[in-house]
């Protein structure tokens, strides 16, 4: 036995944010560590959303034995499903996160029902040569938990994503103390969340916000319309008691939001008073300053339904002059365009736009700052630590962090990227060597790998149906169209005066017609109607699926 390694791997999730997996290997038995998906910069045109490349487990199919589930957020969950079509191993997490799971299972044909276990923390399973325990932890959603790996030689503690809430609205606390317990028998390797590793202090408890709500409830002489990651489900809780507090109904606006309340509502997650709630389409009706909405699209997606309010767009809801919109989120890195244009058309309709820092703050982060950070490596002693999620600059100031811990036991901090193997057996750890680490992209169902970071789209796809561009000048100031739409082909039709480019010319002029001039000033969404559009015509006449690159001219 004493000649078996210990291999822990990550395979996506250490040196950038999303798309958190990783596998542990003891001898001829593989657990897998989460399964997530990220969202594409902005360089990768035509891609929904990016996986990690499953290639060294599919090498090594044989020996995975289960997929552990540290929360339900989509940069932990998010590539399920692709890694179910490839392995029928039982898949652990908390009720809450494996139905999180199921509402995206729905949007794939497995071919076998996916063997789905769930589990309460404090309960230990066993897979292979691994006993593993579930820890309570806190974080911005509920049922989060760290997980307690024992192996043939230690124990591992992957803590997932978390902070150190002291008072959480669930009053659910972060079960340091079986963290604790860990650390007096000894934890031969840590894995903690680095994401706030460059934040001083403490992260503020998610009670914090709910001084800022009542303000805005409490001053507001007309509609609120609350903005929110749909897996805030204390964000909501609060919003909810709240809205009852001061004599507001709710009506719940987006499909995840709804779908995610609804989840949490059964599982009781989420309390919802008898009569609170009201219809979206009763919303306009209602005196406004009995109303509350709950709203989806944060970041201004493009077809959210935050984004289509703003522009006038959502069959529901208006805003209107003197409404209160807040923007409990935060601002993700990359999205700022988006979610300012959103902002400016809400600011143009009237609306009071509340976002971005405040005290007492508008939103908290789920992630610990560096004192919770350091709480834990204190509770824990390690006797090697590897910092993981988070950017490289994160991931070394948490190692950074740890040094402290040289004067009680802790012998090496490793920082490690994507694909690098950490080796570990009776002689001590070290770097061993890559495994295959890579990026799949996703496009409404259409797989195709990318090589590296800087290739747009996937090859195959461009080699077999070709690229459809779609040319529109559009004035900046007035949204009116300058000149009859061009749609021309390279790699899908011989000629571009051919019917189909022709009647394509007619589809892009009939939406762009149908579009509103708000919406037409706004590229993003004008971009995103006219690709749906194209799409769906020209996959029904011509069974082909080319990649669509919709260009605005604005002048």
């Amino acid at each position: 036995m004493n000649d078996k390694k210990l291999q822990v791997m990550p395979l996506g999730g250490v040196g950038e944010f999303g798309m958190n997996i990783m596998a542990l290997r003891y001898g001829e038995d593989i657990v897998v560590i989460d399964c997530g998906m990220m969202f594409p910069e902005a360089e990768l045109l035509g891609v929904d959303y990016v996986t990690p490349d499953l290639t060294y487990l599919k090498e090594n199919r044989s020996k995975v034995r289960g997929l552990l589930l540290t929360h339900g957020h989509e940069d932990h969950i998010g590539a399920v499903a692709y890694f179910l079509a490839e392995f029928r191993v039982p898949v652990f997490g908390t009720a809450f996160t494996l139905a999180l799971v199921e509402r995206r299972l729905e949007e794939h044909d497995l071919a076998e029902e996916p063997d789905l276990r769930p589990i309460r923390p404090k309960e230990i399973i066993e897979l292979g040569p691994f006993k593993v325990e579930f820890i309570h932890v806190t974080h911005s959603i509920v049922s989060a938990v760290a997980l307690a790996i024992t192996t043939p030689l230690g124990v591992i503690i992957h803590t997932g994503d978390f902070k150190v809430d002291p008072t959480p609205t669930d009053n659910a606390l972060f079960d340091l103390h079986t963290l604790a317990e860990y650390g007096k028998r000894g934890v031969l390797l840590l894995m903690s969340d680095s994401t706030n590793a460059d934040r001083a202090g403490y992260t503020d408890s998610e009670r914090a916000v709910r001084p800022r709500m009542e303000d805005i409830l409490n001053r507001a002489e007309r509609r609120v319309i609350v903005a929110c990651f749909s897996s805030s489900i204390h964000r909501l809780q609060q919003v909810i008691d709240l809205s009852l507090e001061f004599g507001r109904k709710v009506a719940i606006i987006g499909r995840s939001m709804i779908s995610v309340t609804e989840i949490a509502h059964n599982l009781g997650f989420l309390e919802i008073p008898d009569g609170i709630l009201m219809r979206p389409q009763d919303v306009m009706g209602a005196n406004p300053k009995k109303v509350t909405v709950l709203i989806s699209g944060t970041q201004g997606e493009p077809m959210s339904a935050l984004s289509r309010v703003a522009i006038d767009d959502h069959k529901h809801i208006s805003v209107e002059k003197g409404d209160v919109v807040a923007l409990s989120s935060r601002i993700i890195p990359g999205n700022e365009k988006p979610i300012f244009r959103m902002i400016d058309h809400l600011s143009r309709r009237g609306a009071d736009v509340m976002y971005g820092s405040m005290n007492p703050p508008l939103h908290v982060s789920g992630h610990g700052s560096v004192e919770e950070l350091r709480l834990v490596l204190n509770l824990v002693r390690p006797r090697y630590f590897m910092p993981i999620h988070g950017e490289y600059r994160q991931m070394t100031k948490h190692a950074r962090l740890a040094e402290h811990l040289r004067f009680l036991g802790l012998e090496e901090s490793f920082v490690l990227d994507t694909g690098d193997c950490l080796e570990i057996d009776h002689r001590g750890a070290r770097k061993a060597g890559r495994v295959t680490v890579g990026r799949v992209c996703i496009d409404s169902g259409i797989v195709g790998e990318i090589v590296g970071d800087t290739v747009i789209r996937d090859r195959r796809l461009l080699s077999e149906d070709g690229i459809v561009l779609s040319i529109v000048a559009i004035n900046k100031h007035t949204g009116a169209v300058e000149s009859a739409p061009e749609v021309v082909s390279r790699g899908f039709t011989g000629e571009d005066d051919s019917a189909l480019m022709l009647k394509a010319r007619e589809i892009v002029a009939r939406t762009l017609e149908m579009s509103s001039a708000e919406e037409r000033m706004d590229w993003g969404v004008t971009k995103e109607k006219i690709r749906a559009d194209l799409k769906r015509f020209i996959s029904k006449q011509s069974k082909r699926r080319p990649l669509i690159m919709p260009v605005i001219l604005e002048v």
